[in-house]
């Protein structure tokens, strides 16, 4: 494939060579094999895979059952098994990597990321087995002069393109 190089900028000239050098069969293999597989991780002890999701064995294998619950026998497979949702669901929440850069890591699009993420939180919360504890812990050496902030994504509706913002 030949490009007129005249008619592409500067900018966009570096980008192509890095394309053109970096896009190798090998590299996109390599970044294929990057994200963290159900099955790849079946391969740590306990121990990291806990410091891996921030969650046990255990944990995992509930929440897995929990989200069988609400599969649907209709419409398309989903692209990613049950183990690889709730992975990319606690990689996103454990790492708080963009939902674009969690989605690359797994293979799919920003939206159906964010769509898992959203579902596999809604079945969780409905299964009322994975609740926040609803008491303060008590006691010396707790310093409750602390500032939290609350960065969660809010999704919103896209704004209406109007005849007199064109």
């Amino acid at each position: 494939m030949q490009t007129n190089i005249h008619q592409i900028s500067f900018i966009n000239q570096k980008t192509i060579f890095f394309l053109v050098n970096i896009c190798t069969p090998d590299f996109l293999a390599f970044v294929h094999n990057l994200r963290m597989k159900y099955i790849d991780s079946n391969k740590l002890s306990d121990p990291q895979f806990k410091r891996y999701t921030g969650i046990s064995w255990s944990t995992f294998y509930l929440m897995v059952e929990q989200l069988q619950k609400h599969v649907s026998a209709k419409g398309r497979p989903p692209k990613l098994s049950l183990e690889d949702q709730v992975l990319l669901c606690l990689s996103y929440w454990r790492e708080y990597r963009t939902l674009f850069h969690v989605a690359t890591s797994y293979g799919v699009s920003e939206p159906t990321a964010s769509r898992i993420v959203r579902h596999v939180e809604d079945c969780l919360i409905r299964s009322n087995l994975f609740n926040l504890p609803k008491d303060l812990p008590e006691g010396e050496g707790i310093d409750w002069n602390v500032v939290i902030v609350d960065a969660t994504e809010i999704p919103i509706q896209r704004p209406k393109k109007t005849e007199e913002k064109l």
